[in-house]
């Protein structure tokens, strides 16, 4: 018998430095012909929403200045309502096929829009291929801002933070720029269409005045390692029917299965939501739970815009990377030896299979019966 691995808790505390670098390379909001602002972020969801804040701040820092979103179509539902930005614009970069096409229809686009600050907040080979031949086009502005002090970025980075958390990276990429990083964790435009939906959708399965917890019990299919399967989140079910709650499961066309898997076990007390909402429908249900329990997921940062308690449940992924930014969110992983592997496969899964719901029961908040 293997000695049982000791399990540990990671709080914004753990996983956010309070020592950010304070230099100022170019102060940019202080620049008056700066008006107007083209925004990069791409990426997965929990990139996009952690995004929101720093968002936010280039948004404070510019009060008069026009700004333009450029991310994935997958993501244009996250800011349609986003009072925000004057325009959202989305290319599916990610797509291997014709690549060189979508290529230049970016560049086309960027260039006819004569942005006087580019702020990339993706910053991988990509954007910086594509902004490399901005610049080597002569199309590109005077002020190019990413997180690495190299070309084609006109606004250099000091100091590196390699090991950081995605937020800070996010943090110091605006402090170099002089744009205050004030803004302490995400902010998505929630429409009043989505808190509708919402509330009606509660309703019909008479959510309205019983205590219930969330699960987001899968992840992208991509990478399965992360997941904490269905036979644990089951008993974890059990566990909360016991305290007298019931259980929503939320979740994408990925996560299908295993909502089911876990939906049959408990067809009373489960309320099975999977691939019925849309993504802001997400955080307004979030907002009404009792408590959330989820893996290292996209739609767990989705519901960290909340302030409902959160547990996140981490295995072959960094909690000091990954963590949902939030006071209210605890992230739970077992300290093992191959832990943050971040391996797609793997034979035995142990930092996920180890981790029983006898240890996370503890984590779980006591039961509010706030529901009117």
């Amino acid at each position: 018998m293997h000695k049982q691995a000791r399990l540990k808790s990671y709080l914004d505390a753990d996983c956010l430095s309070d020592s950010l670098d304070q230099t100022v390379v170019c102060d940019l909001p202080a620049r008056q012909e700066i008006k107007r602002i083209l925004i990069i972020k791409w990426g997965g969801m929990g990139d996009i929403v952690m995004s929101t804040a720093a968002i936010e701040d280039i948004h404070q820092a510019f009060p008069q200045a026009v700004l333009h979103l450029n991310t994935l179509p997958a993501w244009q539902s996250l800011f349609a309502d986003d009072p925000r930005f004057e325009r959202i614009w989305c290319l599916n970069l990610q797509q291997t096929s014709g690549r060189w096409r979508i290529y230049r229809q970016w560049l086309a686009e960027v260039a006819a829009m004569q942005y006087d600050l580019i702020i990339d907040l993706q910053t991988n080979d990509k954007s910086r291929l594509l902004l490399s031949l901005l610049r080597l086009s002569g199309r590109a502005p005077r002020w190019l801002l990413g997180n690495h002090a190299r070309f084609p970025y006109t606004v250099r980075q000091i100091h590196a933070l390699p090991q950081a958390h995605s937020f800070q990276i996010l943090q110091q990429t605006l402090i170099t720029a002089g744009i205050p990083a004030l803004t302490t964790g995400p902010t998505l435009a929630v429409s009043a269409a989505a808190q509708t939906a919402a509330q009606q959708l509660l309703s019909q399965h008479g959510l309205t005045s019983q205590p219930f917890a969330v699960f987001l019990c899968g992840s992208h299919a991509g990478m399965a390692t992360k997941r904490w399967g269905a036979e644990h989140y089951a008993a974890l079910v059990a566990h909360c029917i016991a305290r007298g709650e019931r259980v929503v499961l939320l979740g994408g066309q990925d996560e299908a299965e295993t909502c089911q898997q876990i939906a049959s076990r408990h067809p009373a007390q489960v309320v099975n939501l999977c691939g019925q909402t849309s993504l802001l429908a997400v955080p307004a249900i979030c907002a009404r739970a009792q408590y959330i329990v989820a893996n290292d997921t996209g739609t767990a940062h989705l519901a960290a815009t909340t302030p409902t308690p959160m547990v996140v449940l981490c295995g072959p992924t960094n909690p000091l990377r990954v963590k949902p930014v939030g006071a209210q969110v605890v992230a739970l992983q077992l300290d093992l030896p191959c832990k943050n592997c971040y391996a797609k496969q793997c034979s035995h899964h142990s930092c996920m299979r180890q981790l029983t719901p006898a240890q996370v029961f503890p984590y779980l908040p006591e039961v509010k019966r706030h529901h009117a």
